[in-house]
């Protein structure tokens, strides 16, 4: 098995085209990956403050990243089908350098473009006009041309407008303000989404392929195939749980998909799955690992600047779904093992389910008391420690990775990877779990400096990554020195410095894509920015959707899905989330319901991976496909139903935010925690037609009722008893007076939008603390004239909570709602399960004359 490395790298290749030359090409290639990564470390650590050099802002930043990604798409990628994969052409090695100095201009230029703002030069005209189209190719050469056209059209619609029918039409752009526009400032090309590329994305790609370089991803299997493998459809299990644990550490499902797939669907080809479920299964775990906190795909940290949100809550909110997306995604795999009839593997049998939960609550109990111990213990280390407290700790940390190693040094090594090998017996659960307990201390480093030291996901991934040079670096020989039976070598320290070497590598590689798709799609949000279409296509949907919030959330995921068959994720995420997200909070006010902003930009999200499962060009579905030798098409079919879970959730989050842990305290959190993962497992055996016997269609449908009742309760009882009362627009100081300060009045409103248009809309208007409703009303900002029957808002002060909440002068209340005491929603969890019970009666009667 010594080629496993080459055939992955040889695998990725083949799916996304690339070229793997050889000769002094290959050393130029590998050389320049090497010194982008080397780049990206630098301008993310403190070094260039400590030394006083190499100090750059961020659009200088941007221009050299964007400069290292042109240069290594046309070298690493062919311009067709047809052209030579074993060395580069001339023509494409220019065209790689003259696409880089166009980058680049930015950084060389700065302080002359700096000094003239908006006043183009030839220079800087003819630079643009060289920079924007191989900019479009390169994206055709790394991502295909599905979202280079969609720029082009942009492009083309930017100085087209007055030619534009009727509700497309604008003023137009002029050649030079869109040449200034696009590359020279920080609108286009340049914008927030290479930004985010550039600061935080590389890092956590680069943090993903030096954790695999070093091992983490072969113990990852290991465990979940010693933890999972004697169940029935054992591999297919283990191949969800590998994924999942890979996806913390890895935002990329291509990459995802190859690593653990190369071994895991070879397995579950071998214990009964088909071609296409094998590959099927691989895809939907590999896809949602990009959902999966700490280490998001790319789309989460462009989150962070599009909603203006710490990387800390928005792993918070993404926490939930994602997790009980996964549990759901191992019964599924439990159902349709169910329906293969298959055995456990081996002779190992599994433990009484008692003693199983002893042991896993055992577990668990440990591994909290640890994290609080490290949490309140070196909480407490901080302030008393002072300005040698980071010494102090990374000693200690050195402390508890030289013990881990010998920790790992007292059990036998993990055997290679091999999924010929015949499935007799599974690796034994302690012996794997003490192997490779050292890959968890720079996920412990990262997830302890973005939760604990709240320093910026960049910086956080630095410091991760540090940790993972030296793990890289010193593992081996320390390892070997450590095994005093000298039963395996390890290795030296110069194996580790290959090994580092080829991880930086790999890290750059992996983002010559989603560097190509930021820059690309920094097009589209140009134009977007530069010709007002985004107001265009809101009006556009909402007529569409006549003003239906559900029709309209349908028509973003359709939206987001066509994309998604021709853009990557990070692409599709960009380009909706712009174009439609405030659309979907706007539309929402309009009919009542108040969604915030990143429930609606997690719903993007969701959909926008999505797109690499969605057929005809779900690319994780043909990386699937290249290792299990199936349909891709088919593969495809199946991991888009698989994911039909995935694609529930962000319809019920929308409606019910507490999956979201929007203002929920904690034991709420645990209650929906449970609840919602029960419901998800109900959903999968709804749609999979299958729950302890193979269900008849009534009993699909009842199973999936139960699921919804689950997950949004508040339908059903808002239908039993009014959430709110109506009461007066003139009686709004009563109605504060008789509510608890901080709970929250809900106002209709008439009043005008950006442009002049009438608009109706709802609010929520929180209520301060005072004695009275009129003190109350004061502390708002608020002042009220009654005049023909109508209450209007006479003024608002500035940066008061009535302005923060959206009132205006002279706008109309046209309706005031205070909540009502009222049953709680959660009551209406009783019926949904006694229904539960009575299914559950049905299928067991059935499952008693089959058995026997």
């Amino acid at each position: 098995m010594a080629e496993k490395q080459l055939s992955t790298e040889e695998l990725i290749a083949q799916d996304v085209g690339a070229r793997l030359p050889v000769g002094p090409m290959a050393q130029v290639i590998t050389g320049l990956a090497l010194l982008w990564s080397l780049f990206q470390l630098w301008i993310a650590s403190p070094l260039p403050f400590i030394f006083g050099f190499g100090v750059l802002n961020d659009t200088q930043t941007r221009a050299i990243h964007l400069a290292f990604a042109l240069l290594l798409a046309f070298l690493a990628y062919p311009a067709f089908r047809t052209s030579p994969r074993d060395r580069v052409p001339l023509l494409d090695i220019a065209l790689g350098l003259v696409a880089a100095a166009s980058a680049a201009y930015l950084f060389i230029f700065y302080q002359q473009l700096a000094l003239r703002p908006g006043s183009l030069t030839t220079g800087d005209l003819v630079t643009a006009c060289i920079g924007i189209p191989l900019l479009l190719e390169a994206t055709r050469r790394a991502l295909g041309p599905p979202l280079a056209i969609i720029a082009l059209v942009f492009l083309v619609y930017s100085v087209a407008g007055p030619w534009m029918p009727g509700l497309l039409a604008h003023r137009g752009v002029s050649f030079h303000a869109l040449a200034n526009h696009q590359w020279i400032t920080t609108e286009g090309v340049f914008g927030i989404a290479l930004g985010v590329s550039t600061s935080f994305v590389f890092l956590f790609v680069l943090f993903g392929a030096l954790l695999e370089r070093a091992g983490a991803g072969h113990y990852f299997i290991q465990l979940a195939f010693s933890l999972l493998g004697h169940f029935r459809g054992g591999p297919a299990k283990a191949a969800v749980l590998a994924s999942g644990l890979t996806g913390m550490i890895s935002g990329s499902s291509i990459a995802n998909v190859v690593t653990t797939g190369t071994f895991t669907i070879p397995m579950m080809k071998r214990t009964g799955f088909s071609s296409e479920k094998a590959g099927a299964v691989e895809v939907a775990s590999s896809v949602n690992g990009q959902i999966m906190p700490p280490v998001m795909g790319a789309a989460a940290f462009l989150m962070v600047e599009y909603i203006g949100m710490p990387y800390v809550e928005i792993i918070k909110h993404a926490f939930l779904p994602a997790a009980i997306s996964y549990i759901a995604l191992l019964y599924i795999v439990h159902l349709e093992s169910l329906k293969l009839g298959l055995q456990p593997i081996g002779g190992h049998q599994p433990k009484p389910w008692l003693r199983r939960l002893t042991g896993f609550a055992f577990g668990a109990a440990l591994i909290s008391g640890l994290s609080l111990a490290v949490y309140y213990g070196l909480g407490w280390l901080k302030p008393a420690l002072g300005e040698y407290a980071l010494p102090l700790i990374g000693v200690l940390l050195a402390v508890v990775y030289l013990a881990l190693l010998k920790v790992a040094a007292s059990v036998p090594v993990l055997p290679a990877e091999d999924p010929n090998a015949p499935l007799e017996e599974l690796p034994q659960t302690r012996a794997v779990l003490l192997s490779g307990l050292h890959f968890l201390l720079p996920v412990v480093v990262l997830v302890w400096c973005l939760m604990i030291e709240r320093l910026s996901p960049g910086l956080s991934a630095f410091w991760g990554s540090v940790m993972l040079i030296i793990i890289l670096l010193t593992q081996r020989p320390l390892l070997s020195w450590m095994r005093r039976d000298g039963s395996h070598d390890h290795g030296t320290f110069v194996d580790g410095v290959v090994d580092l070497r080829e991880g930086l590598i790999a890290g750059a590689r992996n983002m010559i894509g989603i560097g190509i798709a930021t820059a690309a799609a920094g097009i589209i949000v140009g134009a977007v920015s530069q010709t007002g279409v985004g107001l265009v296509l809101a009006d556009l949907v909402e007529l569409l959707s006549m003003g239906n919030l559900l029709l309209m959330l349908l028509l973003v995921a359709v939206f987001s899905l066509i994309l998604g068959m021709g853009l990557p994720t990070t692409a599709n995420y960009i380009v909706v989330s712009s174009l439609l997200a405030p659309v979907v909070v706007a539309l929402g006010q309009q009919n009542g319901l108040i969604v915030p902003l990143i429930a609606v930009h997690l719903f993007v999200f969701y959909f926008g991976i999505m797109a690499d499962v969605t057929p005809p060009v779900g690319l994780a579905s043909f990386a699937a496909a290249a290792v299990s030798k199936g349909d891709p098409i088919k593969t495809g079919l199946v991991a888009f139903f698989y994911s039909l879970r995935t694609a529930a959730l962000p319809f019920l989050f929308i409606f019910n935010t507490d999956l979201l842990l929007i203002d929920v305290d904690f034991w709420h959190g645990v209650l929906i925690f449970i609840v919602a993962t029960i419901a998800m497992l109900i959903f999968a055996a709804g749609t999979q037609g299958f729950f302890l016997v193979r269900s008849r269609w009534y009993e699909s449908v009842l199973l999936l009722v139960v699921a919804f009742s689950l997950f949004r309760p508040g339908f059903w009882m808002d239908m039993v008893h009014d959430p709110y009362q109506d009461i007066p627009p003139a009686q709004l100081a009563q109605a504060l007076d008789g509510v608890e300060d901080g709970s929250s009045l809900r106002l209709r409103i008439r009043g005008e939008d950006a442009v002049g248009d009438p608009r109706e809309f709802s609010l929520l208007l929180p209520v301060p603390d005072g004695a009275t409703g009129e003190e109350r009303l004061q502390k708002l900002g608020l002042n009220l004239y009654e005049e023909d029957g109508k209450v209007l808002v006479d003024s608002v002060a500035f940066g008061s909570m009535a302005a923060d909440a959206g009132l205006e002068f002279d706008q109309q209340i046209l309706k005031v709602r205070a909540p009502t005491d009222r049953w709680v929603k959660e009551l209406m969890w009783i019926p949904a399960f006694v229904l539960f019970g009575l299914i559950v009666l049905l299928q067991r009667r059935r499952q008693v004359p089959q058995a026997a």
